[in-house]
């Protein structure tokens, strides 16, 4: 994996929700942007009660204190680019999407739906207000297969409908989308980053474990990290994808169910 010596400490503001188990969520994204470099500051949206097994608890942060607490990231220490995850409900992506009004760095917009052990992360009917005020705000839409069926109202279980799906989200106003095929059948997971000039493809073997807690929200914030430092859209992603591919395959084996990512592995240089 490529670190780009020299690089710039970029500042990513992160609004999320938080993972008690530390695999997911605000605990994966601050872990990521460390470990590549980067500086993490927060703004947190619901504090969630779960675990490997899954989650048994969302307890959300009320939208003018999470207003509150990426003011007050904006107005002293600055953002270099800003990532979004879970948002909860209508109400909480509308106060999101006017924070973002105010901003002038990139916004990665991770569309979280769904946790990993299948509980809802995104009120049915918020699913509209991310399709009309998030996507807009995105210079780059990280959505899995379930969740681009969602947001553009096609069906994804192959690699061609992911590219059929993400030309409608760009429709949409996403400056670029990176659509994700780990839930596409297959030993090769394949993830297209699709733009108006064009699209490049990820391609790597499908890793046989449980241990994929957090691999979305880790991915995402990797893209922001290095948009935050400096990196172009395809480097940023190509080196996001490099570092998730090996944080998996280093997975610590911890819990009984989706095992969390190594997220720490480049600083223990185990490459």
């Amino acid at each position: 994996m490529r670190y780009f010596p020299g690089m710039n400490l970029g500042r990513v503001l992160i609004i999320a929700g938080s993972d008690s188990g530390g695999g997911a969520g605000i605990q994966a994204d601050i872990k990521t942007v460390t470990a590549l470099g980067g500086y993490a500051a927060t703004a947190i949206t619901a504090v969630t009660v779960q675990n490997t097994l899954g989650v048994t608890g969302v307890h959300a942060v009320p939208p003018a204190v999470v207003e509150a607490q990426a003011r007050a990231v904006l107005d002293d220490i600055g953002a270099d680019a800003v990532k979004t995850g879970m948002l909860g409900d209508t109400e909480m992506v509308e106060r999101v999407a006017a924070i973002l009004d105010t901003v002038r760095v990139p916004v990665v917009v991770d569309p979280v739906m769904v946790a990993k052990g299948g509980a809802s992360l995104l009120s049915p009917g918020a699913v509209d207000a991310v399709r009309t005020l998030m996507i807009p705000h995105a210079a780059v839409l990280t959505p899995n297969a379930p969740e681009a069926e969602a947001l553009s109202g096609l069906p994804v279980h192959t690699t061609d409908d992911l590219r059929r799906a993400g030309e409608r989200l760009l429709a949409l106003g996403a400056k670029a989308v990176l659509m994700k095929g780990g839930h596409v059948e297959g030993d090769t997971v394949v993830d297209v980053l699709m733009t108006p000039d064009g699209e490049t493809s990820f391609e790597g073997e499908r890793l046989d474990t449980r241990h994929t807690h957090g691999t979305g929200c880790t991915l995402a914030s990797a893209v922001a990290a290095g948009l935050a430092q400096g990196l172009s859209l395809t480097e940023a992603v190509a080196r996001a994808w490099a570092y998730v591919h090996e944080a998996m395959r280093q997975a610590p084996g911890f819990g009984a169910g989706h095992g969390p990512l190594d997220h720490g592995w480049p600083l223990r240089g185990k490459a």
